[in-house]
């Protein structure tokens, strides 16, 4: 884990991570993300699928609830832990496996779909995690993924206010300009003031990329 300073820092989040989001805390997930994602993706009833960066599992919950038979991979042991726990108690026939996106334990064609909820933008070698995830893909399988804007997350990016506070609109800083593993510090804003003094904010390692590299 020390060679890999991605890995630390997310296994270092992912025990308040889950603790915070099982809360309700993760209000743009619960509101907006996740709902926005669903209502683009297609029947997945009777599909096995994968779920790409899995974390704590709600989201790989919700598809199997949706009738696709599902499986999860995430690199920190502590979101396995948990979401293997949330299997136990309440089992969905859900399979979860401690790997990399870039070094997937599955052979090729094994999939009908895979899904990656905000988790490729966290990736330090994107074309090796959508390469694997192109080779477990079945013959006209298909990925979908959800990413934040990388306006939000170019070095620089921030809201503009009027002479009220409120904003109006938002600088995208260096946005051209790639970002490879520059950490940020940051915690879900919903939270009470007495449950963020609970838990160390989250640091996380940025890559930034423009859109057109996703493209």
């Amino acid at each position: 884990m020390a060679d890999n300073p991605v890995l630390k820092r997310w296994e270092e989040n992912a025990e308040s991570w889950t603790v915070l989001t099982r809360a309700g805390y993760d209000v743009y997930r619960d509101v907006l993300n996740t709902l926005a994602f669903l209502t683009f993706l297609p029947s997945i009833v009777g599909l096995k699928g994968l779920d790409i960066g899995c974390g704590e599992a709600g989201n790989t919950r919700v598809l199997a609830g949706k009738g696709a038979k599902m499986f999860g991979i995430d690199f920190a042991p502590t979101f396995i832990r948990h979401a293997r726990e949330a299997e136990q108690h309440t089992p969905l026939d859900i399979e979860f496996h401690l790997a990399d996106c870039k070094e997937l334990p599955f052979a090729q064609a094994s999939f009908d779909f895979a899904v990656a909820f905000m988790s490729l933008m966290d990736v330090d070698d994107l074309d090796r995690a959508l390469d694997e995830a192109y080779r477990v893909l079945k013959p006209g399988g298909f990925l979908q993924f959800s990413i934040l804007h990388p306006c939000f997350t170019a070095i620089g990016s921030q809201k503009i206010c009027d002479e009220n506070g409120d904003p109006i609109g938002r600088s995208s800083g260096k946005y051209f300009t790639s970002c490879a593993g520059e950490e940020q510090s940051w915690t879900f804003g919903a939270a009470p003031d007495d449950i963020k003094a609970r838990h160390a904010k989250f640091i996380t390692p940025r890559f930034h990329r423009p859109i057109s590299s996703w493209i």
